[in-house]
C-alpha cells in the first residue's frame, strides 16, 4: 500500500497520507499555522458537523443529490456531530484565512468519510467532492460563525447548568450559617455586625444575576447568518436554500435559531460575540471578587480571621509542616484571571475586521469556546470542591465580635452615638469586651445587650428604632 495519496489544488500538487481523512487544504494548513499547537475547539468541530448536516439535508430536498450520496454524506454529519470524527479535524485553533482552514478540514473530512462508507477510494472527489459535494451553497464566512454560535450556546447552557450548582450551594450555606453572628467589614476595617449566613447570601445574589445575564447570552447567539455565503448576498446559492437551510438547522440542534434579517450586516460584524464575551467577563469578576472572600475568611487559621474553614484539598508546603493553603480559591482566581484576558482578546479580534468580514474570527473562537470551558469548570469545581464542604468557626466568629468596637454600632439606636463612641474607647483602653464596659456602665443589661446583637437584630431591614419614630410621625 502507498504512505501518501497525491492531490491538486490551484497551488499544485501534494502529498496527504493515504488513510488520511483529511486532504490537501488541510494538509497546507497543518504546515502553515504551527501556532496554538492545537487543533481548534472539539465543540466548534461538532457543531460545524450539524451545519454541514444542514446544509446537506437542504441540499437533498432541493434534488442535488441521489439517496445513496445523501445517505452517505448524512452519516458522516452524525458522526462529526457525536465526536467520532475528532481525530481528523488537525488544523490549529489560531489561523489564517478568517477560518477557511477549519472550514475545509471539516469538508474534506466529511468527504472522505462518506467514501469510505460507500466503499470507495480515499480521494475520489468525482464521486464525493469537499467542495462542490460538501460545501455546496456555502461559504466560510457563513458556516464558520454559524458553528461558532452553536458551540456557544452549548456551551452557555453547559455553564449554566454550573452556575446553578454554586448559586444553590451557596444558598445552602446561607441557611446553615443564619445563626453565625460575625463582624461585618469594610476596607477590611471592622464595620457593623452582620451573619455568616448573610455574607454566603449576598455571594448566591451575585452568582443568581451572572445566571440571569448566561440567559441573555443565548438569546444575542440564535441570530445566524447560514445561507448568506461569501458577504450575506447569498452569492452561488438558490432562494429557496437560503429560506430552509436556518429551519433544518434548527430542527437538528434543538436551539432557537433564526436567519438575520440583515446577511450583509451578519457576516460582517463581530459585535455579538464582544457582547456574550463582556457579560461573561462579569461572572469572571464575581468569581474572582468570592474567591478573594472565601481566602481571607479562612485566613490564618490561627493568625488571620479564620473565620470559616475550608475543605483541606492537599498539603500546602513542602518546607512548612502543617500547612494547608486554599488551592482552589487560587486555582478558581486564575481561571478568572484568564477569562479576563480571553475577553480582551475578542475585543481585538472583532474590532480589527475589515469591511465585510471579521477575518480574525478564528481567534475569536478560541477565545470564546475557551472561557465558556474556563468558568463551567470554575464553577463546578468552587461549587463541589471548596463551598459544599465550607464550615463556620463559630467560636473564632464569637470571639471578633467580642473584642471588636463594631459591636458598638448595633447599639447606637438604644444608646446613642456619642455614648457608643465612649464604650468603643473604654473598651479599647481596657483591652475588655464592649459587653463587659457595657454591662459595669449600667448602659445596658446583659440580656438587653445578648439580643441587640442577635441575628435577628443584626440582619433585620432598618431598625425598631426608627420604625417606631416612622410610626408615631
Amino acid at each position: 500500500m502507498p504512505s501518501f495519496r497525491c492531490e491538486n489544488d490551484l497551488l499544485g500538487p501534494c502529498d496527504v497520507p493515504a488513510q488520511a481523512l483529511y486532504g490537501i487544504h488541510t494538509e497546507r494548513a497543518i504546515e502553515n499555522f504551527p501556532l496554538a499547537h492545537r487543533p481548534v475547539h472539539r465543540g466548534l468541530t461538532h457543531a460545524y458537523g450539524a451545519v454541514k448536516l444542514a446544509s446537506a439535508r437542504t441540499n437533498h430536498e432541493l434534488g442535488r443529490w441521489d439517496d445513496v450520496k445523501f445517505a452517505a454524506l448524512e452519516a458522516a454529519c452524525h458522526e462529526m456531530i457525536e465526536g467520532r470524527l475528532d481525530d481528523h479535524v488537525l488544523v490549529d485553533a489560531l489561523q489564517g484565512g478568517a477560518g477557511t482552514s477549519t472550514n475545509m478540514n471539516v469538508n474534506e473530512v466529511l468527504a472522505n468519510r462518506a467514501l469510505q462508507i460507500l466503499g470507495r477510494p480515499l480521494g475520489e472527489y468525482p464521486t464525493i467532492s469537499p467542495l462542490d459535494d460538501v460545501n455546496l451553497h456555502q461559504s466560510t464566512n457563513d458556516t464558520y460563525p454559524t458553528a461558532l454560535k452553536v458551540a456557544a450556546i452549548y456551551g452557555l447552557r453547559e455553564l449554566e447548568r454550573k452556575v446553578v450548582a454554586l448559586q444553590e450551594a451557596f444558598q445552602q450555606k446561607e441557611k446553615e450559617f443564619a445563626h453565625v453572628v460575625k463582624v461585618g467589614r469594610t476596607q477590611l476595617q471592622d464595620a457593623v455586625l452582620t451573619t455568616l449566613g448573610r455574607e454566603m447570601s449576598a455571594y448566591a445574589e451575585a452568582i443568581s444575576r451572572d445566571r440571569w445575564r448566561i440567559y441573555k447570552c443565548e438569546e444575542r447567539l440564535r441570530v445566524v447568518n447560514l445561507g448568506g455565503t461569501a458577504i450575506g448576498t447569498g452569492l452561488g446559492a438558490p432562494r429557496q436554500y437560503i429560506f430552509r437551510v436556518v429551519e433544518q438547522l434548527r430542527l437538528i440542534t434543538g436551539l432557537g435559531l433564526a436567519r438575520a434579517e440583515n446577511l450583509i450586516e451578519a457576516t460582517q460584524n463581530a459585535d455579538v460575540f464582544v457582547e456574550v464575551s463582556g457579560m461573561l467577563r462579569v461572572l469572571a469578576s464575581s468569581l474572582l471578587k468570592i474567591a478573594t472572600d472565601l481566602r481571607l475568611l479562612s485566613s490564618g487559621p490561627d493568625a488571620g480571621f479564620g473565620e470559616i474553614r475550608l475543605p483541606a484539598r492537599q498539603a500546602g508546603s513542602s518546607i512548612m509542616p502543617g500547612k494547608v493553603n486554599p488551592v482552589i480559591p487560587e486555582a478558581v482566581s486564575q481561571a478568572a484571571m484568564a477569562v479576563i484576558g480571553h475577553d480582551q482578546m475578542i475585543i481585538q479580534a472583532a474590532s480589527a475586521g475589515n469591511l465585510e468580514l471579521s477575518q480574525f474570527l478564528p481567534l475569536v473562537a478560541d477565545s470564546l469556546l475557551t472561557i465558556l470551558d474556563l468558568l463551567t469548570a470554575a464553577c463546578d469545581t468552587l461549587a463541589r470542591l471548596c463551598v459544599e464542604g465550607i464550615e463556620a468557626d463559630e467560636e473564632r466568629c464569637r470571639m471578633h465580635v467580642r473584642g471588636s468596637t463594631a459591636t458598638v454600632t448595633a447599639l447606637v439606636d438604644r444608646i446613642g452615638y456619642g455614648r457608643g463612641c465612649e464604650l468603643a474607647l473604654a473598651a479599647q483602653q481596657q483591652g475588655r469586651s464592649v459587653r463587659e464596659i457595657a454591662i459595669e456602665q449600667e448602659v445596658l443589661t446583659g440580656e438587653e445587650f445578648d439580643r441587640l446583637v442577635s441575628p435577628p437584630c443584626v440582619t433585620r431591614l432598618g431598625s425598631v428604632g426608627n420604625d417606631s419614630n416612622i410610626t408615631r410621625s
